[in-house]
């Protein structure tokens, strides 16, 4: 197909979240003329900031790490990578107080030595397990690396009996392995797919040394994922309408399709569905998936962000995470909000279930004190604002099975096609998987179209 038969079809890509994002940019950047349809007034679906007097908050603490290839090539494609650096090396200060003494700081770090050496002299030394822990840990981790995450029967069972099976025990668990898994899945390991964990971890840590390091932004969500982000848009020519519903998806008798928004029916030859499970399982056209209701069988999993800002500085880290507490894994938001004075803690608490519709004022009691017992300086300091933020259905829930439920770019009906990090990406619900369903989202398209398209990822494919 010529460059100018390409400029005559059009895409519209309903959802302006990272999926809908990337896939509006893919199929530009190609040369199809596409329109981005989003229903609130800015992009960045469930990665986005807000204003709280003169304060800018993000709703919630987002991190990827380096082997997140496709969501670095987002940054760098909306020329945002210098304003979220990734850590020179994984340095991850872990704070247990369940110990006498006050709070005992163990790390997570690596070295330059090849995998796995590139962990072994930090786990050796790592205070918060025993001798023979530490020794069951890697024993652990040599029979994860010979699994093939993509296995469908490590689909079918959960973290924690694998784990059991391996020899590892509560505090194993709790200590490391959810450590990580519960930041990273979204769910403790007896709820979490053996297979999206061997994922994980196969990915993160025992695929290269540096895997696992550690970026996250420095400036506000809503500079990267809004701003720029339309930036970017706009200079590859898509049309976007923000704070726009859609109400309808139908196929038109020519064979194009009709996309139905508030007065206006936008004619397409390709529809990109870049929204969650059940808007998506409500907007299909029948016919168009084999089971629709299996997306309503796609479950979903909270998480509860904690803000404290206090009138003085109280961490000198910029993060932590911590053992023996409700408390997972604080953040400074100091810089990033406009705060000049004081000093913002984000917690960031996955696996929300059991607190995601608790009160502020029992989140106040019951976490107020719990700084204080990990971070000394806290016990002076005045709490000059305390709030939360909760995103009831954050990601999809990485249960067992739910690898069989979650679909493919690809639709039986022509010219449809399924993106956001609920899909078959292989990966849990990251930033990272939604920016990977965008581009298979678009290749698929431009194959359809007949444009020869080479993957900005080959290894993201």
């Amino acid at each position: 197909m010529t460059d100018e038969d390409m400029r005559s079809r059009h895409a519209v890509v309903i959802g302006g979240g990272l999926a809908g994002i990337t896939a509006a940019l893919q199929l530009a950047d190609a040369g199809v003329g596409v329109t981005l349809v989003e229903g609130r007034p800015r992009l960045g679906g469930l990665a986005f900031s807000f204003q709280r007097g003169a304060l800018t908050v993000d709703n919630g603490q987002h991190v990827y790490l380096r082997c997140c290839t496709a969501y670095r090539w987002f940054l760098d494609r909306v020329d945002g990578a210098a304003l979220a650096p990734l850590q020179e090396r994984l340095d991850v200060p872990v704070l247990d107080v369940a110990r006498a003494g006050g709070p005992r700081l163990g790390r997570l770090r690596r070295t330059a030595l090849p995998v796995p050496l590139h962990l072994a002299a930090s786990l050796a030394t790592y205070p918060h397990l025993s001798l023979a822990e530490r020794a069951s840990v890697g024993r652990a981790a040599l029979a994860l690396g010979r699994l093939d995450p993509a296995d469908p029967a490590l689909d079918g069972i959960d973290f924690a009996t694998w784990l059991g099976r391996h020899g590892q025990s509560q505090r194993t668990i709790e200590a490391l392995w959810d450590l990580v898994g519960v930041a990273t899945l979204n769910a403790t390991a007896p709820h979490a797919s053996m297979g999206l964990a061997a994922m994980v971890f196969k990915t993160g840590l025992l695929s290269e040394p540096g895997a696992a390091d550690i970026g996250w932004a420095r400036v506000p969500l809503g500079d990267l994922h809004d701003t720029l982000a339309r930036k970017a848009l706009d200079s590859a020519g898509v049309r976007t309408e923000l704070s726009t519903r859609v109400r309808s998806v139908s196929r038109a008798d020519h064979g194009r399709w009709h996309v139905d928004i508030a007065g206006e029916r936008l004619e397409a030859d390709t529809v990109v569905l870049a929204v969650p499970q059940r808007e998506a399982h409500d907007l299909l056209p029948e016919g168009a998936v084999e089971d629709p209701d299996r997306l309503l069988d796609i479950g979903t999993a909270p998480i509860l962000n904690i803000h404290v800002v206090y009138d003085r500085k109280v961490l000198r880290r910029p993060f932590f995470t911590a053992l023996g507490t409700p408390v997972q894994w604080v953040f400074d938001r100091t810089e990033a909000s406009g705060l000049t004075e004081g000093q913002y803690l984000a917690l960031s608490q996955s696996a929300a279930q059991d607190e995601i519709d608790t009160p502020v004022a029992e989140l106040r009691a019951r976490y107020l004190p719990e700084l204080e017992r990990l971070l000394p300086a806290a016990r002076g300091a005045q709490v000059r604002d305390f709030f939360a933020t909760r995103e009831r259905t954050a990601t999809f829930a990485p249960s067992p099975g739910v690898g069989r439920l979650r679909p493919g770019a690809r639709t039986r009906a022509p010219g449809l096609y399924l993106a956001g990090a609920w899909t078959a990406t292989g990966w849990p619900a990251t930033m990272e998987g939604a920016v990977r369903s965008g581009f298979s989202a678009a290749g698929a398209a431009l194959s359809a179209l007949g444009r020869s398209h080479e993957h900005p990822l080959k290894e993201a494919a």
